[in-house]
């Protein structure tokens, strides 16, 4: 694993003062990371899907000392975490990240249909692995990081996973929500998801929707305007108060709102209505 950096695999662009938005279009998941600097230290909040060497691409655009803080250990956001020294996680979601992600996760990940475009042209599919990496740094809810003249409070925002993070950066308002919100189909029925956990953070995050500027997502159109956390916390609530699904395709059920669905267990759990 050690090609080059994929120009064209990324799309790299300012979004705001000090922060680079670095996403991957042609995947149809969009996943973006973001690189996030003050004047002293940066945050590189997640490493994308693995295919381009991100490593290379936050050496590029960043002299300052870094720190990868992954918003989950989902496979589409840890990719290049292995190429870095210090790499932070939630406390509940390490053991995942320490175990790697197999070949067989990422044929599917990839599979055809993903894509918008090829690979870059050094990945090699069927040998794709991501390395296990331990963590050095464990999250929990109200961390700080100080990264001189910006200071990013960490908010645990789980519902979509466990350990589910999201970053504050409260001077600026501007929430980057991760996999907690954006507009497209919010998946609330994998392994480790929970629809009464994931009611609460939205609830959270709606509170903060008046203070906020600008909300910056891990996939889809971003930025966000923030008061579509409004009807993300009022669609979680129907769900569990019973709305009937829209369409329902084996053991998932799919509801559509005007910007964004969810997706969840069919049927509802008890314990999650």
């Amino acid at each position: 694993m050690s090609y080059q950096i994929a120009r064209d695999w990324f799309d790299i662009r300012p979004i705001a003062p000090g922060i680079v938005v670095i996403e991957e279009p042609l995947h149809y998941e969009r996943v973006k990371s973001y690189l996030i600097s003050g004047n002293e230290r940066a945050i590189l909040f997640d490493t994308g899907m693995g295919v381009g060497n991100m490593h290379g691409v936050a050496a590029e655009l960043n002299s300052l000392p870094l720190t990868v803080v992954l918003s989950h250990a989902h496979w589409d956001h840890i990719g290049d975490a292995w190429r870095f020294d210090n790499v932070a996680i939630h406390r509940s979601e390490a053991d995942i990240l320490a175990k790697g992600v197999e070949n067989e996760r990422l044929r599917r990940g990839f599979a055809p249909g993903t894509l918008r475009g090829s690979l870059p042209a050094d990945v090699v599919l069927e040998d794709l692995k991501f390395p296990p990496v331990i963590a050095t740094g464990l999250l929990d809810e109200g961390d700080t990081f100080e990264l001189g003249g910006r200071t990013l409070r960490v908010l645990h925002t789980p519902g979509h996973s466990p350990g589910g993070v999201s970053l504050l950066d409260e001077h600026a308002g501007i929430l980057l929500s991760a996999d907690a919100a954006y507009a497209g189909v919010l998946y609330c029925h994998l392994t480790g998801s929970d629809l009464t956990t994931y009611r609460r953070t939205m609830t959270r995050l709606a509170k903060l929707a008046p203070s906020l500027a600008s909300v910056l997502p891990s996939h889809n159109d971003t930025p966000m305007d923030p008061r579509i956390l409004l009807p993300m916390r009022d669609g979680l609530d129907a769900i569990a108060l019973g709305r009937s699904p829209d369409l329902v395709d084996g053991n998932v059920a799919s509801h559509t709102f005007d910007a964004f669905s969810v997706l969840v267990p069919n049927p509802l759990p008890e314990s999650q209505a």
